[in-house]
C-alpha cells in the first residue's frame, strides 16, 4: 500500500509541479475528443460481504462477514470517440491495496457445538473492464458512461475454533475472478485532467473451504464431548465499490486550458479576467441520521500469535440522530480549511455477548441479546488541503486531516438466544443496565476532495480519506459481574480506517443552498489490541476492535464573498 500512496502522490506532485510553471500565454485551441490513452490514481471505500455456508445447516447466529475497505491504486485505459458523436469506447484496467481485516461467528449450528470465528483479510483487488459512455453537454467535457468485465480479489480466509487451546484453524489464500458491473460520471478539467466519480459492484461467487475440527457436546450440561470432523464449507462474496479519481490523459499538455472562454475548468495559476475575493467562506448546519457497529474480540491468548482464536465476542449494532456545524474557506492562494463538529443521541439498537466454552465447559457457546442500547455520539474533523484545480465550477484538490470519533452505548436487558444452560436464563429485564461500552477514536486523515458544478444550480462534492493511523481507546463494564473485583476492563488499539462522503447541493440564490449526502465510515484497530481484563495487570488479552458508521444527511449552508456567478457556469456543459 506504501507503493501505491507514493504512485498517487508523484501523480498529484507532477500536476502541482505543472501548474505552478503555468505559461503565461496558453496554448492554442485545438480540437479536443476523449479519444486516447489515461492513466491516474484513486481513492475511495470498498464493502465486502461474505456469506459462510455451514454443511450442517443454517446458523442460529453469524455466518456472514462485513468487511469494510479503504482503496488506494490507480488505473489505466483507452477511450475512442466517435468522429462529431457523443459515442465513447472504452477499455480500463484498475488495481488498488485495500486494508484491514474483519470477522465475525460461523458454523453456530447449535448452542451445544463449540462454533467457530471467520476472519477475511483483504490484499489487493481490481478489474479489466470495458466502457460504454455519452459526452453530454454543450461542448462534450461530461462523460457518463457505464462498465463492465472481469474483477479479482486477493485475499486469505481463516476459520478457527474458538475457546480451545492450542486452537484449531483452517486457511485458504487465493486470488478470487469474478464479474464486475459499474457506471460512473468523468470531467475533463482541462484537455488532459478529468475528474470522476465511479460506483462498482463486483460477485466472486462462491470458493470451498476446509473447516476445522469441531466439537459437540452430547450430554448437556456434563462437560461431555464427540470429535466432529471438519468437512467442507463454502464462502460467497461480493464487493461495493465507490472511487474518486483523478486522470491525465495522454498526448495533451498537462498545463493546456480550454479556450477561448476563461471561465472554463482550468488549473491553478491561469489568467483570470478580475481577481476573485480574498476568501470565499461556507457555512451551515447538517442533521445526519446514522446507523453503527461496533465488534471487539476477546482472545484466548496474551501474546496475539493466534488473534483469530476467540474466548468471547462483544457487538453492538445502533441507530443515531445527529445534528453538526460545518465550514470551508477558500483562499485566493488555493489553500482550504475544512471541517465539522457534530453529536447525537443513539436512538436505538441492541448488543450480543458471544462467549465460548464457559463454566468449566459446561456451556460451548453462550450468545445473550440485551435490548435496547441507550448512549450518544460525537466527532468532529478538521482538514488542511490544497487546491490542484480551482475554477469558477471545479474545486479538485488533496488534504490531510484529523478525526475524532467518540460514542457511549448503554445496553439493557439480557436474554439467552444459543443454550439453556448459561447467562441469562431467566431473562434479566430491559429496565435493568448490565453492559456499557465508551469508546474514542482518533484517526489521521490523507485524502481528496472535489466540488463540481453539474449546471447553473446543482454541485457535486466528493470527500475520500483514507486513515494511515488510527488510535482507539475503550472502557468496558460488565455492571453485573460479581466475580471479578473490578467491572471495569480498559482497552486499547492501533489500526487504519476509510471515510467517505458525497452530497448534492442545490443553490436557491448565489449565497444560499440547501442539499443531500451520505457518509460511510470505517475504522479497526487490529494492531497492538488488548485489554486489561477487569483491570488485571498484563500480560493483557488481545482485543481487535472495529467500527463502522454510515447514513444520510440534509444540509443548508450560507456563502460569504461567493467568487462564481451562476450565469457563466450553465453554458460550460
Amino acid at each position: 500500500m506504501k507503493r501505491v500512496l507514493v504512485g498517487i502522490a508523484l501523480c498529484l506532485g507532477a500536476a502541482a509541479a505543472h501548474a505552478a510553471d503555468f505559461p503565461d500565454t496558453p496554448p492554442p485551441a485545438v480540437p479536443w475528443s476523449w479519444s486516447g490513452l489515461y492513466f491516474g490514481g484513486q481513492i475511495g471505500a470498498g464493502l465486502g460481504l461474505a456469506h459462510v455456508a455451514d454443511p450442517v445447516g443454517p446458523s442460529l447466529y453469524g455466518g456472514d462477514i462485513r468487511m469494510p475497505m479503504g482503496l488506494i491504486g490507480g488505473q489505466i485505459g483507452y477511450n475512442w470517440q466517435a468522429p462529431n458523436a457523443p459515442l465513447v469506447l472504452g477499455i480500463e484496467a484498475d488495481a488498488a491495496a485495500p486494508g484491514g481485516s474483519w470477522t465475525n461467528t460461523c458454523l453456530a449450528s447449535s448452542g451445544y457445538f463449540v462454533s467457530a470465528n471467520c476472519r477475511l483479510r483483504a490484499n489487493a483487488t481490481g478489474s479489466f473492464t470495458g466502457r460504454i459512455g455519452f459526452a453530454s453537454g454543450l461542448v462534450g467535457h461530461t462523460l457518463l458512461y457505464a462498465k463492465g468485465g472481469l474483477a479479482w480479489l486477493r485475499e486469505k480466509i481463516d476459520v478457527t475454533t474458538n475457546g480451545i487451546d492450542p486452537s484449531l484453524t483452517t486457511a485458504l489464500q487465493s486470488t478470487k475472478w469474478g464479474w464486475t458491473v459499474g457506471a460512473g460520471a468523468e470531467k475533463a478539467l482541462t484537455p488532459a485532467w478529468s475528474v470522476k466519480l465511479e460506483y462498482d459492484y463486483a460477485n466472486f461467487g462462491r470458493t470451498d473451504v476446509a473447516l476445522p475440527t469441531g466439537y459437540l457436546q452430547v450430554l448437556p450440561p456434563l462437560n461431555a464431548y464427540l470429535t466432529t470432523s471438519g468437512g467442507v464449507g463454502s464462502v460467497s462474496q461480493a464487493t461495493h465499490m465507490v472511487k474518486l479519481g483523478l486522470n491525465l490523459k495522454l498526448g495533451e499538455s498537462p498545463d493546456a486550458r480550454w479556450s477561448p472562454s476563461p471561465s472554463d475548468y482550468r488549473l491553478r495559476g491561469s489568467e483570470t479576467d478580475g481577481g476573485p475575493a480574498d476568501a470565499e467562506i461556507e457555512v451551515g448546519l447538517r442533521t445526519w441520521y446514522a446507523f453503527g457497529r461496533f465488534q471487539k474480540d476477546l482472545g484466548g491468548t496474551s501474546d496475539g500469535s493466534q488473534q483469530n482464536f476467540l474466548v468471547s465476542r462483544l457487538t453492538y449494532q445502533t441507530s443515531a440522530a445527529t445534528g453538526e456545524a460545518f465550514g470551508r474557506i477558500d483562499s485566493s492562494e488555493n489553500v482550504v480549511l475544512k471541517g465539522f463538529i457534530g453529536g447525537g443521541k443513539i436512538t436505538g439498537g441492541r448488543m450480543n455477548d458471544e462467549d465460548w466454552v464457559i463454566f468449566g465447559a459446561a456451556v460451548p457457546y453462550s450468545n445473550t441479546l440485551s435490548d435496547p442500547v441507550k448512549g450518544d455520539v460525537g466527532y468532529a474533523t478538521i482538514d488542511l488541503g490544497y487546491s490542484l484545480f480551482t475554477g469558477p465550477s471545479s474545486k479538485i484538490g488533496g488534504f490531510v486531516g484529523y478525526n475524532y470519533f467518540r460514542d457511549s452505548k448503554s445496553a439493557y436487558g439480557c436474554a439467552q438466544i444459543a443454550n439453556p444452560y448459561s447467562d441469562c436464563v431467566p431473562s434479566i429485564p430491559a429496565s435493568v443496565l448490565v453492559i456499557t461500552e465508551k469508546d474514542t477514536w482518533h484517526s489521521f486523515r490523507l485524502g481528496a476532495n472535489s466540488v463540481v458544478r453539474l449546471n447553473d444550480r446543482l454541485s457535486l462534492t466528493v470527500d475520500a480519506a483514507y486513515l494511515p493511523f488510527v488510535a482507539f481507546r475503550g472502557s468496558d463494564n460488565h455492571l453485573l459481574r460479581t466475580d471479578v473485583a473490578n467491572t471495569v476492563s480498559p482497552e486499547t488499539g492501533r489500526g487504519q480506517g476509510v471515510q467517505l462522503e458525497t452530497a448534492l447541493s442545490y443553490a436557491i440564490a448565489d449565497s444560499f443552498s440547501i442539499g443531500a449526502g451520505a457518509r460511510y465510515w470505517a475504522m479497526w484497530a487490529t494492531s497492538n489490541a488488548y485489554t486489561n481484563i477487569f483491570g488485571f495487570p498484563c500480560p493483557c488479552q488481545t482485543l481487535p476492535a472495529r467500527t463502522e458508521i454510515y447514513g444520510a444527511y440534509l444540509q443548508a449552508s450560507y456563502k460569504f464573498n461567493p467568487t462564481t456567478g451562476f450565469g457563466r457556469i450553465g453554458r460550460l456543459f
